[in-house]
């Protein structure tokens, strides 16, 4: 009995996807709930699950394909063993006499290599982007250290493998001619949808919207005074680090509170207040920057807003996040600090209507009554859209915030 394998009904919001990796090839065994494919859309990336045990019979679309909802995809020959699909393969080739034994492979090919750190690295569990930066540059992934989780190759790893590759000295060799010296290699890669997709966003927030940014700093002396005194026990009891970003979450939403326009988006020649507060998270994996979205974030206590920023930035860099994580959002926090980032101005995440930038905390002598005195700052930027948002709602929410963070206190009171 013979199984069709479809595309798996898209959101609406996704017109179609890009078939980026087959894991399996005709005539192998395939079991029921295991990934043949990857699809690729402007958002995420799906997996295409076997419906049933069999083998794999015949692949309708090849790598790189655009497919639709519904699509057939393969063909799945349910109780049929891959064993008897070989030896037929086997039996179709012409014969042969005296034929050399095959080369044995090295152990470099095998599918469950190892990497530069020991851990296996099964070909199967590399990203899209990662398997197609290895497959352009001709590498073998077991032969690059990994520092992903459970011992997946990142994107970033084989970036940095390629820099490593090309810095290292060549052998020493004849001087070259000038006409050798002009023949400079160079490299054109796809964009994956993702990044089409935030190049496509980026681009309408910047013609669409009235875009301005306004800056201020924040002592962050309390506020890390306060982790150092309950980090332990909050870790104990609640079983996630208190991080700073759920100060900063819970800040965020007492400064929307009072200026509910920065909650606001433009519908036409409407405003849409949004009288409930979903706080986008940007998030940084290897396929690009994701915004997973804490849905009714005034209603969570800080240790909730942790463990789901951290559940959130494990499903966005494995690859597991869903479309319904991403979507929707009031207002959204981005923290640049993480990378080094002093001061930057953010772009909207339209439709939204502004987004908080957070920094680096860099300790800088301040005067502090009268004294000059050493202090943990950070300095924070808010990106808003000036066609519904003035300069002084966009200001005086910054300095809310930043009151907010200097003597948490308040949020607790909400003064």
């Amino acid at each position: 009995m013979s199984t069709e394998i479809r595309v798996p009904q898209l959101p609406e919001s996704v017109a179609d996807a890009t078939l980026v990796a087959w894991h399996k090839q005709p005539g192998d065994a395939v079991k029921r709930d295991e990934n043949l494919a990857d699809l690729e859309t402007d958002k995420v990336v799906l997996e295409v699950p076997a419906p049933t045990n069999g083998v794999l019979r015949e692949l309708k679309v090849s790598n790189g394909a655009t497919v639709t909802s519904g699509q057939v995809l393969a063909v799945i020959e349910e109780g049929g063993s891959a064993s008897a699909s070989s030896s037929a393969a086997v039996a179709a080739k012409p014969a042969q006499t005296q034929a050399p034994a095959p080369a044995a492979k090295p152990p470099t090919q095998t599918s469950a290599a190892t990497n530069g750190g020991g851990t296996p690295t099964d070909a199967s569990k590399l990203s899209p982007s990662v398997r197609r930066l290895v497959e352009e540059n001709k590498l073998d992934p077991a032969g690059i250290p990994a520092s992903g989780r459970d011992g997946r190759l990142t994107k970033s790893d084989v970036v940095e493998y390629l820099d490593k590759q090309s810095s290292t000295p060549a052998p020493a060799a004849k001087p070259s001619t000038p006409a050798a010296r002009t023949a400079r290699a160079e490299q054109r890669v796809a964009m994956t949808r993702l990044r089409q997709r935030i190049a496509s966003r980026m681009v309408e927030a910047q013609s669409t919207q009235a875009l301005l940014t306004s800056f201020n700093e924040v002592d962050l002396t309390a506020v890390q005074d306060l982790r150092g005194r309950y980090k332990d026990k909050f870790e104990k009891q609640h079983g996630v680090k208190l991080g700073f970003m759920s100060f900063f979450v819970k800040a965020a939403i007492e400064a929307l509170k009072k200026f509910p326009i920065v909650n606001a988006t433009v519908d036409g020649t409407d405003i849409v207040y949004h009288e409930y507060y979903d706080i986008g998270v940007a998030v940084s994996t290897d396929r690009g920057l994701m915004v997973p979205v804490i849905r009714d974030a005034d209603a969570k206590s800080f240790a909730d807003i942790e463990k789901e920023i951290g559940a959130y930035a494990t499903k966005a860099r494995e690859g597991t996040i869903g479309i319904d994580d991403l979507t929707g959002g009031t207002f959204t926090i981005t923290n640049g600090g993480v990378f080094g980032s002093l001061m930057s101005t953010p772009i909207v995440n339209a439709p939204q209507s502004a987004i908080l930038g957070m920094h680096k905390i860099q300790e800088r002598p301040m005067v502090v009554n009268g004294q000059i005195a050493i202090r943990p700052m950070m300095y924070l930027a808010v990106t808003y859209d000036h066609r519904i948002i003035d300069g002084r709602e966009a200001v005086q929410f910054l300095v809310t915030i930043k009151d907010a963070l200097e003597d948490p206190g308040r949020m607790l009171l909400q003064i």
